[in-house]
């Protein structure tokens, strides 16, 4: 169940992250969203094993 959140909170700022990118947001915004999204994705990995 937590997976399926993690999961839906990581695309959720995945595509903040594109959309900063079209705002032409800070880099340092873009990156950061990027990397929780793909913490969130890892997260949801790990609690599937």
């Amino acid at each position: 169940m937590w997976s399926i959140v993690l999961l839906g909170v990581g695309a959720f700022l995945a595509g903040g992250a594109i959309s900063l990118k079209n705002q032409k947001a800070h880099l340092s915004w873009i990156i950061a969203a990027w990397g929780l999204a793909a913490g969130c994705v890892i997260a949801a990995w790990a609690l599937t094993l």
